[in-house]
């Protein structure tokens, strides 16, 4: 087990990790270069500083890799040329030319270092011809499979972190949708039953103030109880967008075993629910829990809203490793509004969607009796003995 210590170490990121590659390299390149320094001289002390400064110039540059990856590469091969030229020294700063492509590759810049590569071998290649004796056919051979398995490897990264992006991106997305699914089911179906027990509330008090006080104070109930409990799942539903430090929502995630809060909520518009449970339905997993809750809570939702029905019956069935939910109403249909001019709502697409999630499917339409049916497939893949209970 990894000590505390080692636990927050932390590689550097951004210039901090430009500079320690720099600084490496430099260290690397000096230390097999220190020959020039020590021992008999070959080349005048002039020269040996100047070569220190383009060792220097060649390692540097990579400083500059992660913003300007083609430039830097371009300034490290210009250096260690004339570093190769000027040197009667031979040392291992050709490392810097390497990393600088690989770096140019990694950046998506591959083209630009199949180009560098290109020159940088054309360049020894006419030197060796020409007779020079550092380097002859056999490491201009090895010389280019570096360069090439640098560039190559300098690619794989790019389309590695490009393919990490892209999942990164679309499990974003993903959850922004998951998000926007549940604000319309969380605001939907308590805004819903909001806005049936107050407009039942004001019908009541407007034709007989008198008489209809109790159940005008009783239908204020429901609507207090429904936006507390509106409040409460908002909550919990957005606490995925708190900041770093806030504190974790505690209230239970949805599930079938709230499905009596729903039918108390609909039993206070109006409306009486029968809940039927046939099979094992339970333990389900938590994805398939949540989308069942949702399908009702939406179900029940379009019924309050759209229906005018007076009964609405929830059927659940397990059976074969799936869960089938049925909702069905005696409703009409939704009555005629000259006022409402806005676009149809998305509640049953986003039904569809939660069971196509879980690989399952979901009808709507008439039922065979008359008011209208809602059925639900969802596949389960059963909880495991290691999998922690939901709290």
């Amino acid at each position: 087990m990894p000590s505390p210590a080692l636990s927050r170490l932390r590689l550097p990121r951004g210039r901090a990790a430009d500079a320690a590659l720099a600084s490496g390299l430099f260290l690397v390149v000096g230390l097999g270069t220190l020959r020039s320094l020590i021992g008999a001289r070959e080349e005048p002390w002039a020269v040996t500083a100047a070569n220190w400064v383009l060792i220097a110039v060649a390692c540097g540059a990579l400083y500059f890799s992660s913003r300007r990856p083609v430039a830097a590469a371009s300034v490290a091969a210009l250096a260690t040329a004339v570093y190769y030229v000027t040197s009667a020294y031979d040392g291992p700063l050709l490392l810097a030319v390497v990393v600088a492509l690989f770096l140019v590759a990694a950046a998506g810049r591959l083209h630009a270092a199949v180009v560098i590569a290109a020159l940088c071998l054309i360049g020894t290649g006419l030197g060796t011809f020409r007779g020079n004796g550092d380097v002859n056919q056999v490491a201009l051979f090895m010389l280019t499979g570096w360069f090439v398995a640098m560039i190559t490897l300098g690619g794989l990264r790019h389309s590695h972190l490009a393919r990490a992006r892209e999942t990164e991106e679309r499990a974003a997305t993903q959850e922004r949708l998951r998000i926007a699914r549940e604000l319309h089911d969380v605001v939907g179906h308590h805004l819903s039953l909001i806005n049936v027990q107050s407009t039942a509330a004001l019908r009541r008090l407007t034709k007989d103030p008198a008489a209809g006080a109790d159940q005008a104070t009783e239908a204020l109930g429901a609507v207090k109880d429904a936006s507390r409990e509106a409040l409460r799942e908002l909550r919990a539903t957005l606490g995925v967008l708190r900041e770093a430090g806030e504190a974790a929502p505690t209230a239970p995630a949805p599930g079938l075993g709230r499905l009596g809060e729903l039918t108390d909520a609909a039993g206070a518009a109006g409306l009486a629910v029968t809940l039927h449970r046939t099979g094992d339905t339970g333990p389900l997993p938590v994805e398939a829990d949540l989308a069942a809750y949702r399908i009702v809570q939406e179900s029940l939702t379009n019924v309050a809203r759209h229906a005018r029905a007076t009964r609405a019956d929830i059927h659940l069935d397990g059976d074969r490793g799936r869960l089938i939910v049925t909702v069905t109403d005696d409703g009409r249909g939704p009555a005629a509004d000259p006022a409402r001019t806005g676009p149809p709502g998305s509640g049953i697409a986003g039904m569809r969607e939660r069971a196509r999630a879980l690989g399952g499917d979901l009808t709507a339409g008439p039922a065979p009796g008359g008011g209208f049916s809602v059925r639900a497939t969802l596949p389960l893949a059963r909880t495991t003995a290691t999998e922690e209970p939901r709290r």
